[in-house]
């Protein structure tokens, strides 16, 4: 009976195949129209990935380059301006050892020197940090020593033994201080307890 079964459906596929005549040729060709279409389409996908790739890998290398020069050559500027600074010390330093030399002139030069310096460092964003007289505060400042003040509030800084400086906000060394603290209670003079 199975035998019987398999004898029809194969008359049935020829007398299909029969009726359609050219359609099976006419299919496999279109097939392979297709299949050429997307051996292409991913030919030209696999290019794009591959200049993609090569881009990345160049923009990759060139921001390397870049922030290893930006890190070679970071204080460029900054030393720029360093170098009038040094050329007026060293000349203030040449004066100073003459023996006919006015003291005078000699702390003019100086005190220019010193403002060509403030002038560098204003220009980079290093500002000094001077908190003479105002309230210690751990995060700026470094205290060296506590002393008794009964002018003044505890925790205010009496002395600034060393500036310190700030880059953008940004901590560069904290002011060494010396901090006020309260003078200690002075004894009560009243009556004695002889009992005690």
């Amino acid at each position: 009976m199975a035998e019987k079964d398999a004898q029809a459906n194969a008359a049935v596929d020829s007398e299909a195949q029969a009726a359609n005549g050219d359609s099976g040729a006419v299919d496999v060709q279109s097939l392979q129209q297709d299949l050429a279409a997307a051996q292409q389409k991913a030919e030209e996908n696999w290019n794009h990935f591959l200049r993609a790739r090569a881009e990345l890998d160049n923009m990759r290398r060139r921001a390397e380059r870049d922030v290893e020069q930006a890190h070679k050559f970071a204080l460029e500027k900054f030393a720029g301006e360093l170098l009038g600074v040094r050329d007026s010390l060293e000349l203030g330093l040449q004066a100073a050892q003459d023996p006919a030399a006015d003291i005078a002139k000699v702390r003019e030069g100086l005190d220019l020197t010193l403002r060509m310096l403030k002038q560098a460092m204003e220009k980079f964003n290093i500002v000094q940090v001077d908190p003479q007289g105002q309230k210690f505060d751990p995060s700026k400042h470094e205290a060296m020593a506590a002393q008794e003040a009964a002018d003044c509030e505890p925790n205010t800084v009496l002395h600034v033994v060393q500036k310190g400086y700030l880059l953008n906000d940004r901590l560069l060394r904290p002011a060494m201080v010396i901090v006020s603290k309260a003078a200690p209670a002075a004894p009560s003079s009243g009556p004695i307890d002889e009992k005690a």
